[in-house]
């Protein structure tokens, strides 16, 4: 193994990836094996009891479950779709429990994907209760990734290695300027030829609202002239699932892998289990799976066997029955062995490329979107299987999630992205954007993009109303909470921090905007979004909105959540509670930057923050972003609703 820079980072990495591993179990231990029941529950890791009101079976011959809980009605927890759980009996005696993923969640109920055909009789036997369980696959498939790549010599996964790190130059054909989709603009349109022309790595840098989703489609549609099958990937199920939505909306045929409870129920038509239920062959399959049903009843009839003709009577029913599934195995192998090798598209989280029917398969081309927020060994999880790299995102927005400070110190939130965005020539940037008017696009782009965006004049000088006599004209506004007493609180067991007061100055300021929009008719519904960095303060605000009287006939859809759950998302309205009030002047996790650069930029038309510009004022960057307020928009005072 020829040693290089890349290699030694690359072990270092690894290191760093198992920290972060370990600190995830230790937190993962901290909330729920090293306490008891009843700690578990106020943790949000556990339901107990609960109760099972709907099952029947789904896609895969898979059971899905409706489960309600019974106890800590409204209380926070951290079920969330696509987590793996465990179904569980309190019984004494022993420890029965059954493995699921969880298809949807809301507050008190959840929809659940068991990994079986039936439950269990003691699921009807005593009082149930679900865990969320530690996944430990992810890191896994990371490290054997990692393990490979530092391995390779003389091959193409060492070329890429040696690339990623800068030892190697990038080369590319020349690009095709004829290549000119009228429905794009010509960023757009130079993204796609760059794509085009890219042998080895190419990055499509696409900004807020600058239609990355759109030229990435549009890049994979054209590479399909060269290339029978592509390989596409995200970090997220709902990111892959937007990409595997847009390509079909192009005609493209495209397979969804993933656990069914991870794919949206729109797209199940595209999942393997999809696909199978509408072949012509599925007729045959059902028929086969009846008989081996009834021929496993007649069996049954023989519980007790006296006979040798009884005995050899049911083992021939045992026979047949075994037969049919075999029959409807096969045939539901064949099946899914065209669909691997027909599909133009194959699109999956980064962790379901090792799905076994990818096992032997290689592409030329692997196409990342949202690489941004994806950890370095997770791209090279995929990218193990392809020649060339196509990656999209921004750097300046959703790092990778990284809970290990040690690890985060080392350098492990350093993406693949990051590091290619360096190199020369590799990178095109989309620079007009059909999301914000120019006020609410203006810091950010001053900020973070060097000024190099466009508003597209369809929405450049688009507003709520079109009044100067009304601040619903005004697309900016900070309202200051300094002086008005407005601390922070922070929860002793979560440790995050909510601030009540100035939940409340938000919804009076809300109560404001939409009494004085409802005044003017003929004005069309619009869409609002709450955001808070804080997950306390999201909780507060959607426990106490109904003590407000908010008049919601011209509201399309009013949204409550923390950053992170508003990446991709856009509103008419945004507000944002920064809630962090105190004479030390700490921000905590405000410093993340790129965090706030996605909320600032999710507004169309209005875009309200609320803050203690004394706490936030420290920071450069926010000090920035009060200066632009005062300039560009409305500064005003809390005081004006005290």
């Amino acid at each position: 193994m020829a040693a290089s820079s890349a290699v030694d980072r690359l072990i270092n990495l690894k290191q760093l990836l198992k920290t972060e591993r370990d600190e995830d179990f230790r937190l993962y231990n901290e909330q729920f094996l090293r306490v008891n029941l009843e700690q578990r529950k106020k943790n949000g890791v556990t339901w107990y009891p609960i109760k099972i009101n709907n099952e029947e079976l789904g896609s895969g011959d898979l059971l899905h479950l409706e489960i309600e809980r019974t106890t800590q009605l409204d209380k926070p927890h951290q079920f969330s779709s696509g987590k793996n759980v465990s179904l569980f009996s309190n019984r004494q005696d022993e420890i029965l429990e059954i493995t699921g993923t969880i298809k949807s969640v809301s507050k008190n109920s959840l929809k659940l994907i068991i990994h079986s055909d039936e439950l269990p009789d003691w699921c009807y036997e005593g009082k149930l209760g679900i865990n969320i369980q530690f996944d430990d696959n992810s890191y896994a498939e990371m490290q054997t990734a990692l393990d490979k790549v530092i391995h390779a010599t003389n091959n193409r996964v060492a070329d890429l290695r040696e690339m990623i790190e800068g030892n190697l130059p990038l080369s590319f054909t020349s690009s095709d300027n004829s290549i000119l989709i009228p429905q794009l603009n010509l960023s757009q349109n130079k993204a796609i030829r760059h794509v085009l022309s890219v042998n080895d790595i190419g990055v499509i840098h696409g900004p807020p609202g600058t239609g990355k989703t759109t030229s990435i489609v549009h890049a994979i549609r054209l590479t399909l002239q060269t290339e029978n099958q592509i390989l596409v990937c995200a970090p997220t199920n709902s990111a892959v699932d937007l990409i595997t939505e847009k390509l079909i909306e192009l005609g493209i045929d495209v397979l969804r892998l993933g656990h069914p409870a991870r794919i949206s129920d729109d797209l199940q038509k595209s999942s393997v289990d999809g696909k199978i239920s509408s072949s012509p062959y599925f007729k045959d399959i059902k028929n086969l799976r009846k008989n081996a049903e009834e021929y496993f009843k007649m069996a049954g009839k023989y519980k007790r066997v006296f006979g040798k003709e009884d005995a050899q009577q049911r083992a021939a029913f045992y026979s047949e029955a075994k037969n049919c599934i075999k029959e409807a195995r096969l045939l539901e192998d064949f099946i899914v062995d065209e669909l691997f090798k027909n599909a133009q598209v194959i699109c999956c989280t980064p962790v379901t490329s090792n799905h076994r029917g990818l096992a032997k398969k290689r592409f030329n081309t692997l196409f990342f979107d949202e690489a941004s927020q994806a950890l370095e060994p997770m791209v090279w999880i995929p990218l193990l299987k392809c020649k060339r790299l196509i990656l999209s995102g921004d750097h300046f927005q959703l790092p990778p999630v990284v809970k290990s400070i040690e690890a985060k110190k080392g350098g492990l939130d350093e993406t693949i992205l990051d590091k290619c965005i360096k190199i020369k020539h590799s990178v095109s940037l989309l620079t007009r954007q059909y999301r914000m008017n120019s006020a609410i696009m203006g810091f950010s782009n001053n900020y973070f993009y060097n000024n190099e965006l466009i508003a597209d004049e369809t929405v450049s000088a688009h507003a709520l109303i079109n009044d100067e006599n009304s601040f619903l004209s005004k697309s900016l506004e900070f309202i200051d909470t300094a002086g008005c007493n407005f601390d922070e609180i922070q929860n002793p067991e979560t440790l995050s921090f909510f601030n009540p007061k100035e939940g409340d100055l938000l919804f009076k300021h809300l109560e404001q905007l939409l009494t004085e929009y409802n005044l003017h008719d003929n004005l069309p519904e619009i869409s609002v979004g709450i955001i808070s960095p804080y997950k306390e303060q999201r909780d507060w605000l959607k426990d106490n909105i109904s003590e407000f009287e908010l008049n919601t006939s011209k509201i399309s859809s009013l949204s409550i959540k923390t950053i992170d759950g508003f990446q991709g998302e856009e509103r008419d309205v945004i507000y944002i509670s920064l809630v962090r009030s105190n004479e030390k002047q700490e921000i905590g996790f405000l410093n993340d930057l790129r965090r706030m650069n996605v909320a600032i930029t999710r507004a169309r038309k209005k875009l309200v923050v609320i803050g203690d510009s004394s706490t936030i004022g420290a920071s450069k960057f926010y000090n920035s972003f009060l200066e632009y307020c005062e300039k560009n928009g409305i500064y005003r005072t809390a005081w004006e609703w005290t």
